[in-house]
């Protein structure tokens, strides 16, 4: 691996624009007329009195806080436009600075498709280390979101710290997880990354994960996440809230009506870790969508949710702060044609905008289901919209007169160093077939499916990451016991 960067972003030389700067300007100024005028859900005695020692206009009984613009103006100035996730390994750190986009997983689901089987059966802590495992092993995956699915096997109270502990095992990557909820188990997973960076004064410089949160739509965050969230501040732990509005459900039927939602509920718990520890990295994070108008459930794949992820990014931009975007979690219920088809939309718009971190691959069934060939498929789809973002070069080497004049009619370029050094640049599949009809038939008739089921029962099978020496393991271990003990009375 020497040599090589075995992570692979897209740097998109493609872009879009979904909204113009005055499109953006009003959705900005109707979110802080919200912030002020109504306000967010606080639901945490320590995060309403930071608020108002900081001059928010707060309400103990229902626990809003009224954000008047300065003060979020002034909160938002002082967070970090560009910053890196570290990762155990350095070679696998990743820097956000707006010019790339990572690709991670997707999570946190509830059940797996079994990988020897097929059967769909409930999730367990091993399928968090073998799917983090995959994701090691596979260039397109930047880092291991989630976790993927919910160790079912583990005790509740103490389920998220064995959840990043397997996790941590299972990749030398970067890891960010959605489970840490509440201000104890922060401070317990906070612990067992410390361990592995040499102690927690060490966090700040080199944070080996970050932590997703999600918000209470409409205009309200939870208690639980909003406590975890500060002490990971406190320790320079990145930290981002998801929103996920839903159209005619948790937002405005109309999207620049969700836009404004999203905003709202991805500035607010900003605005509090800043005036809580000024200058700590945060991220915004967002999968707005629209309710399914038969069901009155989530999507997972429409139309307006592409509009909505790729406005959102502009959005960001406007802010200087770098962006979590949900992406490729498709309501298909197999790895079929729908998912081809919602994950492959759903990734090249927020690409064209250029978001920072896509969440992400290897889900189904709107993120309930996890799928191992899926992980591997929907790298195939990254792949070719990372193809796509690069556009087309053209400059004298590119133009490629000289060797044409060489060649000249009638002629043939297979055998010139110009196609040598060029084809290398040609996008190749993975699993997708491209062979004669005869040739397919012959070779059992498989599809990208079944190449993807050999391919990850492969990889399982023979890749193993980055070691972690037994003297840390044994630290880890401890940490975790004893948080059984407190949490579970052992």
């Amino acid at each position: 691996m020497a040599g090589k960067r075995r992570i692979r972003p897209i740097s998109p030389r493609l872009r879009i624009e979904i909204l113009t700067k005055e499109d953006i300007m009003k959705i900005h100024e109707a979110s802080l007329e919200v912030m002020r005028d109504v306000g967010v859900r606080f639901p945490s005695r320590k995060a309403l009195e930071i608020l108002g020692d900081a001059g928010a206009v707060v309400d103990p009984s229902t626990m809003v806080a009224k954000l008047p613009p300065d003060l979020v103006t002034k909160a938002l100035a002082s967070a970090p436009p560009s910053y890196t996730l570290a990762a155990r390994n350095p070679e696998d750190n990743i820097i956000l600075d707006g010019t790339s986009c990572w690709l991670s997983t997707d999570g946190c689901g509830i059940e797996t498709y079994d990988l020897e089987t097929g059967a769909k059966r409930l999730s367990t802590k091993k399928d968090i280390q073998d799917s983090a495992r995959l994701a090691d092993y596979l260039d397109d995956i930047a880092f291991y979101w989630g976790p993927m699915v919910s160790a079912q096997d583990i005790p509740a109270e103490v389920r998220p710290l064995h959840e990043l502990q397997a996790a941590f095992l299972g990749t030398s990557k970067h890891v960010q997880p959605e489970t840490i909820i509440t201000e104890k188990m922060a401070e317990y997973c906070v612990e067992l990354a410390a361990i592995i960076v040499g102690g927690k004064e060490n966090l700040q410089s080199r944070p080996v994960f970050s932590v997703m949160q999600c918000s209470a739509d409409p205009l309200g965050e939870d208690a639980g996440s909003i406590e975890a969230s500060l002490v990971a501040a406190k320790y320079g732990i990145p930290t981002g809230f998801m929103p996920m509005p839903m159209s005619c459900g948790t937002a405005p039927a109309t999207l620049a009506g969700n836009l404004v939602v999203t905003t709202v509920d991805s500035l607010a718990p900003i605005v509090l870790l800043q005036i809580a520890y000024p200058g700590c990295p945060v991220f915004f994070a967002a999968a707005p969508t629209v309710i399914d108008l038969h069901t009155g459930g989530y999507t997972g794949g429409s139309p307006e949710d592409y509009l909505l992820g790729g406005a959102f990014n502009q959005i960001c931009d406007f802010y200087n702060i770098p962006l979590s975007m949900g992406a490729m979690a498709t309501g298909a219920k197999l790895p079929d044609w729908q998912a081809g088809v919602d994950n492959s939309l759903s990734t090249l718009m927020p690409v064209l905008t250029c978001t920072d971190m896509l969440t992400g691959a290897g889900m189904l069934n709107g993120s309930k289901i996890l799928s191992f060939p899926e992980i591997i498929m929907d790298c195939e789809i990254f792949s070719i919209v990372r193809k796509v973002a690069e556009g087309i070069r053209v400059d004298s080497e590119t133009l490629a007169v000289d060797v044409i004049k060489k060649v000249g009619v009638g002629g043939n370029f297979l055998a010139e160093k110009h196609t040598r050094k060029f084809l290398r640049e040609i996008w190749r599949p993975t699993v997708f077939d491209r062979t004669p009809y005869s040739v397919w038939e012959e070779s059992g008739g498989k599809g990208a499916l079944d190449k993807a089921v050999e391919m990850a029962r492969s990889i399982l099978a023979k890749h193993q990451p980055l070691p972690i020496d037994p003297v840390t393991m044994k630290e880890m271990d401890r940490v975790v016991r004893a948080a059984e003990r407190e949490l579970l009375g052992r």
